[in-house]
């Protein structure tokens, strides 16, 4: 089956298909993780609790956090 990447806002984006998340039982609003592998784009399915061991497991030694700016400070705080 075939689909075209098309705008939507300042991204992009494609349709999946009824049949297609049929065969895969996922449904509006399930959460799903984006990787690459190999040039490809893969959609993987989350389901139930990831358990503290398994996330772990799969972490990769990269940290992604990020800081915010909370624009003002309360009373002599040093930020």
């Amino acid at each position: 089956m075939k689909t075209v990447i098309q705008k939507w806002g300042n991204s992009q984006a494609i349709r999946l298909p009824k049949p297609i998340l049929e065969l895969v039982k996922l449904k509006e609003s399930d959460p799903v993780e984006l990787k690459v592998y190999d040039g490809k784009i893969l959609i993987v399915p989350e389901k139930g609790h990831r358990s503290l061991k398994d996330r772990i497991a799969s972490f990769d030694g990269e940290l992604d956090a990020q800081e915010w700016d909370t624009k003002s400070t309360k009373d002599n705080e040093v930020l």
